[in-house]
């Protein structure tokens, strides 16, 4: 069994969550879920610093600690190539500790853009379509989807 620990994005500042995740590693967590999150879920947290930016900050503070995403929605907020290249970018900054998690999303962070919120059918259809992008450029070279 595996103890991990929750960086709640929505309820802490990208400098807590730092420290959070340097004392879950000192206490013998062996890995944490990061949310990436747009908005808060609710008004009182109010936070929600840009995970990605916060991936490469715990991975300088930390030496031993496997850290997520918990989870990345790669095809509404954000393209899939450019899921690829944030995800094996922070891979390079903490080697053997960084896993992608992946999701179709939720309304409250993946509709900023204002565009139709499409189905759950259709949102896994995408995820889908957006991890075997993802999966086709991690192999590197020249590739079309």
């Amino acid at each position: 069994m595996e103890l991990g620990y929750s960086l709640s994005s929505e309820e802490h500042d990208a400098q807590t969550l730092v420290k959070n995740a340097v004392q879950a590693e000192q206490a013998g967590f062996t890995f944490a879920l990061l949310s990436d999150h747009f908005h808060p879920w609710t008004d009182q947290q109010g936070q929600s610093p840009f995970a990605w930016t916060v991936l490469g900050a715990i991975a300088q503070a930390t030496t031993r600690l496997r850290v997520g995403t918990g989870v990345t929605c790669p095809s509404v907020r954000y393209h899939p190539a450019i899921v690829a290249q944030m995800a094996a970018t922070v891979a390079t900054l903490m080697p053997g500790r960084f896993f992608l998690g992946l999701g179709s999303g939720e309304n409250l962070n993946e509709h900023i853009f204002g565009g139709p919120w499409r189905s759950a059918a259709v949102r896994l259809a995408m995820l889908n379509e957006a991890v075997a992008v993802i999966r086709l450029l991690w192999e590197g070279g020249k590739q079309s989807f």
